[in-house]
């Protein structure tokens, strides 16, 4: 199975990448972009056909490793 995990920063937490994009966006004409969040994207073959148990394994790796849960969420889908 895929699992899919988006991790972006709390809504709380600064994002200065966010800003400078949201910044450039706006120098380029793009005034109806309000504001920009930037995160991370990825994407884990696992090794089981069963989907409770695929998405056990992807939270668990997200929450362990990929995310800082401190100032980061993660969503995760499986495919």
């Amino acid at each position: 199975m895929r699992a899919r995990v988006f991790v972006t920063l709390k809504p709380s937490v600064f994002d200065p990448q966010g800003k400078v994009i949201s910044d450039a966006l706006h120098s380029l004409g793009y005034g109806g972009v309000a504001d920009v969040r930037q995160g991370k994207y990825f994407e884990l073959d696992l090794a089981t056909t069963e989907t409770a148990a695929a998405r056990a394994l992807a939270t668990e790796v997200a929450d362990k490793v990929l995310a800082n849960p401190v100032i980061e969420s993660y969503r995760v889908e499986i495919d």
